[in-house]
């Protein structure tokens, strides 16, 4: 392998739904969605607690009331991540959560990277599948490809046309084209 395939190999952007990158998508869900859950079970076993420590503390009015949305933002939203079901709603619920406790967190440690760190790791990993969706091993894409075979198809083209223009279609899968 030459240098510069090599430094291609390395550079060239992921534009195809292969089988690998499809697969890494499914298991952060399910990573993602296995992890955030127990937060929402946490803060439904004191919500009087978590209400005044952390919602009373960032001055939001109905701090009982917020602290629930939090909860079951977080219960529903988690389990729905993990499918690939609604995930783009789902995915943008938990990462305004995650939002309010980055200002939580600002505003009582400012910018402590120790306190920032996890609640931004994750406002970033909701924030790619509230933008990007579930991907192709998700529920949602099950229900699409059930409810209209010629959008996906129409999609297929496109993503053929993108390859080609990028180059990433080997000669042999041109040649099978």
């Amino acid at each position: 392998m030459s240098k510069i395939s090599l430094l291609t190999a390395v550079f060239k952007p992921n534009v195809t739904p292969n089988l690998l990158s499809q697969s890494s998508f499914a298991l952060l869900r399910a990573i993602l969605g296995t992890m955030i859950i127990h937060n929402g079970f946490d803060k439904l076993s004191n919500i009087e607690s978590f209400a005044q420590a952390y919602v009373q503390v960032i001055g939001l009015p109905f701090p009982i009331f917020f602290s629930y949305v939090a909860a079951f933002t977080e219960i529903i939203g988690a389990p729905l991540l993990m499918l690939g079901l609604l995930t783009r709603p789902a995915a943008f619920g938990l990462f305004s959560t995650m939002c309010v406790a980055m200002y939580h967190h600002v505003l009582v440690a400012g910018f402590s990277i120790p306190y920032l760190e996890l609640s931004a790791v994750y406002a970033a990993c909701f924030l790619f599948f509230a933008v990007n969706g579930g991907g192709l091993f998700s529920t949602d894409a099950l229900i699409v490809n059930w409810l209209d075979v010629t959008a996906l198809s129409a999609q297929a083209k496109q993503i053929m046309r993108l390859e080609k223009a990028y180059g990433t279609v080997s000669t042999d899968q041109k040649v099978n084209a």
